[in-house]
Parts: structure tokens; C-alpha cells; sequence
């Protein structure tokens, strides 16, 4: 048989999941470190911030048609170590061959000037650290936070991505699990988001608590000015505060 009319024999997925079980083990004697990626539960994502990560990448033409290779992957238990670094996310991915395919993908840093607008449009709206992380912010900061190219959220042109498989693909398989891995990596933990981007997720809080305690001073002041009146008022009737007390004890008695 000549060489191209050769085929690679098909591996079932039950052999590649048993294969990549059998890789983390190897991996996990050689570096108890290792950071499987696992799903929680059976649907990709569950939260705010894992679900408008994969939206943000789906919605750009030049991942939609390819991204949805890695899905499977995820699901298969392939990713077999994940991890996220300020501006930067490696893996190492389960493929056909023996050996996992190493990932780097490079995120650039959030736009400084993007990011201090979204600091001064949040401020006063988000109550607390458990708000933000839990997505309970009002509909018109999703808005901001996912705008398309002008949000949170990198666009492709924000992102590089290196994978030493043998696929010429724009993206192969391995990358596209590993953008999606992000999203499940964000449902455990959503301040991972704020270290990839390089901001720092007090910002947003620290705007609005900022803008918080400045009302609350103002209420103070101005509940202290009105006692401060009635202190007045009592002056200027020659009123004196105790009298009064006992007097209004004394009709009660009777």
C-alpha cells in the first residue's frame, strides 16, 4: 500500500478517554501540581462569567465556525493540566497521539483607557465583592461589561495562541478547549477573569464603595444639621430638654 492511500487506524472516544486517564496518572507521579480541568456537572458552563466569556467568543465569525471542536474535549476529560497566569493560559490537551499537545494562548492586557470607563460607568451600581463575582449587577453594566470590542471581554485581536500539534488550522482542537476551558475555570472562580486581563477586580468595588460613602456622609450631614435645628429651636423657646422629659413622664403616670 503506498503512502497515500494510507489511513491512520479510528480511535473510538471510550480508547482516548482511557488513554487520557491513563496520561494524568503518568503526569500527576511526575508533578502532584498537575490541574485537570472538570466540569461541574454536565452542562460547560453555569455561571454569568463562564457563559459571557464562550458568548464573547462565539459571536466573533473568526472563531464561530472552529471553536466548537473543543467542546468535546472538555467534556472527554482531554484537558489533563490548565492553568490561568496574568495575560496568559497553558494547557496540555489529550489528542490522538501518545503524548498531550502543549497550548499557550497569550491575552493582552484590558485597554487602560477601556477599563477606566468601565470604573467610572460601575460607579456607585456595585454594592460588593459576592455582587460582582456572582454576576448581580444591573442590565445596563452587562451591557457595558460585554460590548464588543469595547467591553470586559478580549477580542481576537487581543488574543495569540501557539499549540504544537501537527493541525494547520487556524485553530485546532486543542486551542479551542482551551479558550473554552476558561469559561469553566471562570465558574470556580470568576476573579481569575481580573488576573488573566491584568486589572484589578477592587477597582470596580473600591469605585463603588467610594461613591457609597459619599452619600452616606451626606445623609449624616444632613440628619446632624437637622438636629442641630431642633437644638436651636429648644434655645430659642427656653425650653429645657429634661423639664420636658419629666413633664411628658408625668402625664403618663396620670
Amino acid at each position: 500500500m503506498s503512502y497515500y492511500n494510507y489511513y491512520p487506524r479510528y480511535i473510538s472516544v471510550s480508547e482516548r478517554c482511557d488513554k487520557a486517564r491513563k496520561k494524568l496518572k503518568q503526569l500527576k507521579k511526575k508533578n502532584p501540581n498537575i490541574t485537570p480541568l472538570i466540569l461541574n456537572g454536565t452542562k460547560l458552563v453555569n455561571t454569568w462569567w463562564g457563559k459571557a466569556w464562550n458568548t464573547n467568543l462565539e459571536k466573533y465569525a473568526d472563531y464561530s465556525n472552529r471553536i466548537g471542536r473543543g467542546r468535546s474535549y472538555i467534556r472527554n476529560g482531554f484537558v489533563l493540566d490548565f492553568k490561568i497566569k496574568p495575560g496568559e493560559i497553558t494547557s496540555l490537551v489529550q489528542g490522538t497521539e501518545s503524548h498531550p499537545y502543549k497550548v499557550i494562548i497569550k491575552i493582552k492586557p484590558l485597554d487602560k483607557k477601556v477599563w477606566n470607563k468601565i470604573k467610572k460607568q460601575c460607579e456607585g451600581k456595585i454594592e460588593s465583592l459576592q455582587e460582582l463575582i456572582e454576576g448581580r449587577f444591573p442590565k445596563n453594566l452587562i451591557e457595558i461589561f460585554i460590548a464588543k470590542s469595547k467591553g470586559l471581554f478580549p477580542s481576537p485581536k487581543e488574543i495569540e495562541f501557539d499549540c504544537d500539534c501537527l493541525d494547520w488550522a487556524s485553530m485546532c482542537k486543542h486551542v479551542a478547549a482551551t479558550l473554552y476551558g476558561v469559561g469553566v475555570k471562570l465558574d470556580d472562580d470568576p476573579k481569575l477573569f481580573f488576573l488573566l486581563r491584568k486589572v484589578q477586580i477592587n477597582d470596580l468595588i473600591t469605585e463603588a464603595l467610594r461613591d457609597k460613602s459619599k452619600k452616606m456622609l451626606k445623609k449624616a450631614k444632613e440628619k446632624t444639621s437637622r438636629v442641630i435645628d431642633n437644638l436651636d429651636a429648644v434655645e430659642m423657646f427656653g425650653i429645657e430638654i429634661d423639664k420636658k422629659i419629666i413633664f411628658v413622664k408625668k402625664k403618663k403616670d396620670q
